[in-house]
């Protein structure tokens, strides 16, 4: 297996469940699905019999590719390569397999029920990490931390509606994707280009139609057909499917570069879960990467170029088809799924085991809260009569002084500058200055919002179920 190329998704990314649905032997067996279906919504209408059709549903999970395989290298087709193997094995039907039918009746439909089970994989994961989040957002909801604005220290926040954050963005995600989900749509059963044609004419006298004959096989397949497919069906429904999958891998992206940040030592606050025998650096024993959360954002990366793909695909399929998406589709389709199912596995893991180390997070607040808390001191002078312009630039030269002692590695002076300044004290006593600096609670409404949204994350659930 390891002596030639294998992708990382056949065996490093991605959960064994995506990749056994996205595997070799489980596409020629829902190819067999639909031909099976098709024979049996054909005996309804007197064209195949009872018994052919049973043969071909008693073979139907006999997959042999190396057969197909032998078939494919001389004929140059592969769905045709696996009907003369299916053929082969079912003796009694196989001379009816694919009647009246073109490709891409057999292997769009058979497709789309993979994209439909593949979304019930990542939105059961998807639900997972919300709940992760929405347990983490709730022990940290009212705990105060410093906020960053272009990566500098800004006004305080709370840890929980920072993660907050990250939640609402899935749960926008979860709706797109369960939107699509329950929209997605088969081809159909349409023939070459998409008219019928052959159906109509192989039911003539039948008293079936062709409508009755397609609304039979998709109903069987568990899916809805589009009311107007060519060879194919649109494209356009293949760039929403991995469009979804790449804003998905947007939010899990965002929350792990931020992560990483934060992981660093001049931050320090939060980190991901570390094993006790984990190796952080060939060269550097004392390393701890965030290996993880650096994953995520390769995989990411990733996912967020297949959509200019699916775009070209839906953009350039001339007239009733072209052949020049085939090939592609073949990778980017099954590669987004296991890629945002690989992001998944990896978030919930690191979110459910989140590390915030609380000593961290109250240093940077002692160190760079004071800084926001200036806007207190400012907004109660005001309202005390003081001039809002002039007492902005007196705090603002107290700032920088400030600044340059904390660079310094000094204690943060400026609650003792401002508290000493007479422009300030001519409106506010030194002791109000003092307790205005205090910034740990400078934090808004920001608890209660946080907690609005575990409410809604959990309501959600409890909906769907």
């Amino acid at each position: 297996m390891h002596e030639m190329f294998q992708s990382p998704f056949t065996w490093r990314y991605g959960t064994p469940q995506m990749r056994q649905l996205w595997s070799e032997v489980e596409k020629r067996r829902r190819l067999r699905r639909v031909w099976v279906a098709l024979a049996e919504a054909q005996v309804r209408a007197g064209l195949v019999t009872p018994e052919q059709a049973a043969d071909l549903r008693t073979h139907m999970d006999a997959i042999d590719i190396e057969r197909a395989h032998e078939i494919e290298a001389e004929i140059r087709h592969d769905l045709m390569a696996e009907v003369r193997t299916f053929a082969e094995q079912a003796t009694v039907g196989g001379g009816i397999i694919h009647l009246g039918a073109t490709s891409m009746d057999i292997s769009d439909n058979a497709e789309v029920t993979r994209q439909r089970d593949a979304l019930d994989i990542i939105l059961a994961k998807v639900d997972r990490l919300l709940l992760a989040f929405a347990d983490q957002i709730q022990r940290w909801g009212d705990t105060p931390t410093i906020g960053w604005t272009h990566i500098q220290p800004a006004e305080p926040t709370t840890i929980g509606y920072r993660l907050a954050t990250y939640a609402q963005d899935l749960l926008a995600d979860e709706a797109n994707l369960q939107r699509l989900r329950r929209n997605l749509r088969g081809k159909g059963i349409k023939g070459a280009v998409g008219s019928a044609a052959s159906y109509q004419q192989l039911l003539e006298g039948t008293g079936v139609t062709a409508a009755d004959l397609e609304a039979q096989i998709m109903e069987a397949l568990g899916l809805t057909a589009f009311p107007i497919a060519t060879q194919t069906y649109p494209r356009r429904q293949d760039w929403e499917l991995i469009t979804a999958l790449a804003g998905l891998a947007g939010t899990i992206y965002r929350f792990a570069f931020d992560l990483r940040l934060l992981q660093s030592p001049p931050f320090g606050e939060w980190s991901e879960p570390f094993g006790s025998k984990q190796v952080g650096s060939s060269a550097m024993p004392f390393k701890r990467n965030p290996i993880r959360a650096e994953k995520l954002n390769s995989l990411g990366r990733y996912v967020a170029t297949l959509p200019r793909v699916a775009w070209d695909n839906a953009a350039h399929s001339l007239l009733e088809r072209t052949l020049d998406d085939s090939a592609n589709r073949r990778t980017i389709i099954p590669e987004a799924f296991l890629a945002a199912d690989e992001m998944l596995r990896v978030a919930i893991a690191i979110v459910e085991d989140l590390t915030i180390d609380e000593q961290a997070v109250a240093h940077n607040m002692a160190r760079y809260g004071v800084f926001a808390a200036s806007e207190r001191v400012l907004m109660a002078a005001v309202k005390a009569g003081a001039d809002r312009q002039h007492l902005h630039e007196v705090i603002r030269e107290h700032s920088m002084t400030a600044w340059d002692a904390v660079r310094r590695g000094q204690d943060n002076p400026l609650p003792d500058l401002l508290a000493t300044d007479a422009s300030i004290t001519a409106h506010l006593s030194a002791q109000n200055v003092r307790a205005l600096m205090d910034a740990s609670n400078y934090v808004g409404d920001t608890p209660i919002r946080a907690l609005a949204m575990v409410g809604a994350i959990r309501q959600s659930r409890s909906a769907d179920g």
